[in-house]
């Protein structure tokens, strides 16, 4: 695999992970915190953008090192999801 492949595919891995590490440690407003006109009841009271990219980061590497390491053994054939059993599409 190519270098370039391999920062592409790590990089959709970190976009993706992002989304999925967001809704993840956040805390919610208790009464003592102030309200901001015009924010919403569920609304985070703080957000720390920095902590959301550094779990994004461990969590995309995890699973890049798997797909890697999928990729060098082979565990996983893509034959394995050929729906139409070899034949070809019509």
């Amino acid at each position: 695999m190519r270098f370039s492949s391999i920062i592409a595919i790590y990089a959709l891995f970190w976009s993706i992970s992002f989304f999925v590490v967001l809704p993840f440690r956040l805390k919610r407003k208790g009464v003592v915190d102030v309200h901001v006109p015009g924010q919403a009841d569920g609304a985070p009271p703080a957000f720390s953008f920095a902590r959301t990219c550094l779990w994004t980061t461990i969590v995309a590497a995890v699973l890049f090192a798997l797909y890697y390491a999928n990729y060098v053994n082979g565990w996983i054939d893509p034959a394995i999801f050929d729906l139409h059993g070899g034949q070809p599409a019509r």
